[in-house]
């Protein structure tokens, strides 16, 4: 088995860290960019978090959205962390045009994977296709779970990623096919980042510390700390985890309003903007009929907030090693660090 694998998006939230720890575990590192001049961005990025073995890593342009480049850049590489989305690459706002980038993207790498003979793909998918269509409070989501893809109030990202993974399945699951699929189904990733760059989950957390919430909604997200997303990532190149879904959350959820009162108590210094008032779930589920952002946040109030993390814990012994409180709380803490925090307009 090659000790070289491949990351793709090399500078975002997710990959940085997953390139890290992979570094640190002495592999041989590709990881692609969509410009060559973003490596020195990468590059000392690690060098400033004293991530050994740079010389290990090696970067290539190229773009998601473009089949071009990829089965090159595969060669001799055994597995390929298909990290990177891109399905906000070309603006994209309608649901069949959002579904179609994501949907090419995942086939683009997938494609040239296995035309280069790699032998596993490890894709990070998302918790909004597993458990956005279990509305029993009372059942438990685990990853035999599927997001209906027509559910009301689901949205046009989750709606994206949970078919571009149908896809990828649809695509393995071919006789003609032999290349072997492992996902992650990372719920809110937050945790500390490397740099600037966050994942899109850090808007629960700044529309807290930024005053924009002025009613806090309850909602119970299922929160992950992106330290453990790539940790989770590493140990599916085990083959226990081919041809697997995994969940990808702490052990236990947090709401919205609980967010707020953990950053009140532990980041006093953040606490101004934070309103302490709720917004009643009738007032959220009146303006849901007519309001798309209401609808989906809606969605998230009804969904099971039971979620089992026990599959990648009997599988591939990983456990979580931040709880949610952390992961929220050093979010906040980049937040601030990077000056990130914006007043509402």
């Amino acid at each position: 088995m090659s000790n070289k694998v491949f990351v793709t998006g090399g500078n975002g939230f997710l990959a940085l860290h997953l390139i890290a720890q992979l570094l640190r575990s002495n592999h041989t590192v590709i990881t692609s960019v969509r410009q060559l001049n973003k490596q020195s961005d990468v590059l000392d990025t690690l060098a400033k978090h004293h991530v050994p073995n740079l010389d290990q890593l090696s970067f290539v342009a190229a773009d998601l959205t473009q089949a071009a480049g990829w089965e090159a850049a595969f060669a001799d590489v055994d597995t390929v962390f298909s990290v990177a989305a891109p399905v906000f690459v070309n603006g994209e706002k309608t649901a069949a045009a959002m579904a179609n980038v994501a949907t090419e993207g995942t086939m683009n790498i997938l494609t040239a994977a296995e035309k280069a003979g790699v032998r596993h793909v490890i894709m990070t998918a998302n918790f909004g296709a597993v458990g956005f269509s279990n509305l029993d409070q009372n059942k438990i989501t685990t990853e035999d779970d599927w997001t209906d893809p027509d559910q009301p109030g689901l949205s046009l990202y989750e709606r994206s990623k949970l078919l571009a993974e149908k896809a990828a399945w649809a695509f393995v699951h071919d006789d003609q096919h032999h290349l072997q699929l492992t996902t992650i189904n990372a719920g809110a990733m937050l945790g500390p980042a490397l740099n600037s760059h966050v994942s899109g989950s850090f808007g629960l957390v700044n529309n807290l510390l930024n005053g924009s919430t002025k009613l806090i909604p309850d909602i119970t997200v299922a929160v992950v700390d992106v330290r453990d997303v790539a940790a989770l990532h590493i140990l599916a190149m085990q083959p226990p985890a081919l041809n697997h879904r995994f969940l990808a959350v702490a052990d236990q959820a947090l709401s919205l309003p609980q967010m707020a009162a953990l950053i009140r108590e532990k980041r006093p210094q953040l606490a101004s903007a934070i309103t302490t008032k709720k917004l009643p779930n009738w007032v959220l589920n009146t303006a849901a009929r007519f309001n798309q952002t209401a609808k989906e946040g809606n969605l998230m109030r009804r969904i099971s907030h039971q979620v089992s993390n026990q599959k990648a814990k009997d599988l591939l012994g990983w456990h979580p090693q931040y709880s949610a409180e952390e992961a929220v709380l050093a979010a906040a803490d980049t937040l601030t660090q990077y000056g990130l925090v914006k007043a509402p307009s």
